[in-house]
């Protein structure tokens, strides 16, 4: 009997509980309110997926969304809307429990986040890497620029940015 691969599929609403179980236990210093993420996936449902495993449960979720450039919201922060036009993609969030990680997920989204924004016509990615995450960015082409991270990201946050020109 073979066990099936996580897959990342659409989020659904139905996602948002166990998407913020996943959060409590990746990102527990980084704690946001489930309305951010409810509020992201209903202002852009093509930027929010859902790692599915066996039984079709998230084992772990990416958020993005259409942004300024050169900026991030803040973490725990509504945004009201998306702006238009957008400069950039923001890739929000990406959490994986430590039983989904090692098999490539990681790596699969952020191609699949970046198509999203290729597909939009946007001409970077931004983003804030926190903790040690940093390096998984760069080796994704993303480099640290001089802007300073929202205040709810922490010290030593780091913005980070790719250009997606051809």
């Amino acid at each position: 009997m073979s066990v099936q691969a996580p897959r990342w599929r659409a989020m659904r609403v139905s996602d948002l509980p166990a998407a913020s179980a996943v959060a409590a236990r990746v990102h527990p210093g980084y704690p946001e309110d489930d309305a951010v993420m409810a509020e992201r996936l209903r202002l852009c449902p093509e930027g929010c997926l859902a790692l599915a495993g066996p039984g079709d449960l998230p084992f772990g979720y990416a958020v993005g969304h259409p942004w300024r450039s050169g900026s991030v919201p803040d973490l725990d922060t509504l945004v009201g809307a998306l702006p238009v036009p957008a400069g950039a993609w923001c890739i929000h969030d990406v959490a994986l429990l430590p039983e989904a990680r090692g098999h490539g997920a990681a790596g699969e989204v952020v191609g699949l986040m970046l198509g999203e924004a290729a597909r939009r016509g946007l001409p970077e990615a931004v983003l804030v890497a926190v903790g040690d995450a940093a390096g998984f960015w760069q080796r994704h082409g993303f480099r640290p620029v001089p802007i300073a991270a929202p205040a709810g990201y922490g010290a030593g946050a780091t913005v980070m940015v790719r250009s997606l020109a051809p």
